[in-house]
């Protein structure tokens, strides 16, 4: 049997193929980029978004990741329905539970609820995995350290609980290789709920570094952020901040629960640590 992987160049979906590769399983992903696929799997060169991908892509799959695209995947799933796919692991976003007010009408739970639907339509058994945040969302906060040794970001207090995109990742290849799983929803985030000051403490223990963090208005933030970030995404990352500056976000276990593991953001920023300018001690 065949897993097929999309996104296998993103961090969840690379983290999966690796998984999947040391449980000995076989591997086929489809990129638009051949030179980026991992190595030791099987490659399509085509867009999924698009459904043009030659019919040998579903030759011997039965079981399929499915990364939520922003470009829609209706076509892909024109294709997958033609085949003898029998399972999908979808990636969705905690957002779709729709559970806070701010969730309503964003953008997030919008994409992810729209691609939860049209998987579910294609009545194939679906397992739809919802995380929270993701500890990589950090990284934009790169530059910033490298540059300046600090971070300006409104909303110091606010409180998440980041989720290593590997902690993701287990919990799909679990879903993936064993039977039991198909028709739930599972919702998870990182192991604690940690302010965003905690949260760059953390980056700044993995590099060796006192780093700074600088609070600034949202206003602010609007401001310098909408030079290259859409309005309706900045306005969803500053209603999850306030949301959060008052009531942290609630931790969810469910990889520790399924998996036996749940990765903290110290380990996170460990593992990230060359992308914030790594400092020998």
């Amino acid at each position: 049997m065949v897993h097929l992987v999309t996104g296998a160049t993103g961090a969840v979906g690379g983290s999966i193929v690796s998984q999947l590769l040391a449980l000995g399983a076989k591997v086929r992903v489809v990129t638009r980029d051949h030179g980026k696929a991992p190595a030791g799997v099987e490659v399509v060169r085509g867009d999924f978004t698009k459904g043009e991908l030659p019919a040998e892509t579903f030759a011997g799959v039965r079981k399929v990741f499915v990364f939520p695209a922003m470009g829609g995947i209706d076509p892909f799933l024109a294709q997958v329905k033609r085949s003898d796919v029998e399972h999908l692991v979808l990636l969705s976003s905690l957002a779709a539970a729709m559970e806070h007010d701010r969730d309503k009408g964003s953008m997030s739970a919008e994409h992810h609820l729209a691609i939860e639907k049209a998987v579910q339509a294609t009545g194939i058994p679906t397992t739809i995995l919802r995380p929270g945040n993701f500890a990589n969302n950090l990284l934009f906060w790169g530059h910033s350290i490298r540059a300046a040794g600090a971070v300006f970001a409104p909303y110091a207090k606010s409180a998440q609980a980041p989720i290593h995109e590997v902690d993701i990742a287990a919990v799909a290849t679990l879903a993936l290789t064993q039977r039991g799983h198909e028709g739930k929803t599972y919702a998870m985030t990182g192991p604690q709920a940690l302010t965003r000051v905690e949260q760059l403490d953390a980056i700044g223990n993995a590099i060796g570094r006192k780093l700074r963090f600088q609070e600034i208005s949202p206003e602010a933030f609007q401001q310098e952020t909408s030079r290259y970030m859409p309005a309706p995404v900045v306005k969803m990352l500053l209603d999850y901040w306030s949301d959060t500056a008052t009531k942290p976000e609630a931790v969810v276990p469910t990889a520790q629960e399924l998996t036996g593991r749940s990765r903290s953001l110290t380990e996170w920023a460990k593992d990230h640590a060359a992308a914030f300018g790594a400092h020998s001690r």
